[in-house]
């Protein structure tokens, strides 16, 4: 899969918001996708968790997750959240804390990698265009039956 195909199939997943993905087609997009570094992805970002029947959905789901703001590469809001009024706010209680960007490997690649502060969960990124971002979330625990969780994030 070459990086045009990936790119046209990931704005058809974010089209069809809800459909089931396969882990496996998710991890060759990712494959074919470029990294990126922090500085390029500073911003507000609102999050779609592509559907694979991952645990992590639900939980996003009954937050009322947003996305995520990426302050500055030492200060993210990991989790932000829409509350029972639908204002934006930034759900540092379930985040357990903030968090920073770094430049991690991943699957032989260094990319741009989102760092939770307090809880060993690490989120990976590669950008699908200027303003899309793929995300695999990954860390202690975060696998569900050997998958990992994926997002897109949409520059805002």
């Amino acid at each position: 899969m070459d990086i045009e195909q990936a790119r046209t199939r990931i704005a058809a997943i974010r089209a069809a918001d809800g459909t089931v993905c396969d882990t496996g087609e998710l991890d060759q997009l990712w494959a074919a996708l470029e990294t990126v570094r922090p500085e390029e992805i500073l911003g507000t970002w609102e999050g779609i968790g592509i559907v694979t029947g991952h645990r992590v959905e639900s939980l996003l789901a009954q937050a009322r997750w947003y996305g995520k703001t990426f302050h500055s590469v030492s200060r993210v809001e990991p989790l932000i959240c829409r509350d029972e009024h639908g204002a934006l706010f930034s759900n540092a209680e379930l985040a357990k804390g903030e968090a920073s960007l770094w430049m991690v490997e991943f699957r032989g690649e260094v990319t741009a990698t989102m760092v939770y502060d307090g809880q060993p969960v690490l989120d990976h990124f590669k950008r699908v265009d200027t303003n899309t971002l793929l995300g695999v979330m990954n860390g202690k625990n975060v696998l569900d039956e050997g998958r990992h969780f994926y997002f897109t994030l949409k520059r805002t």
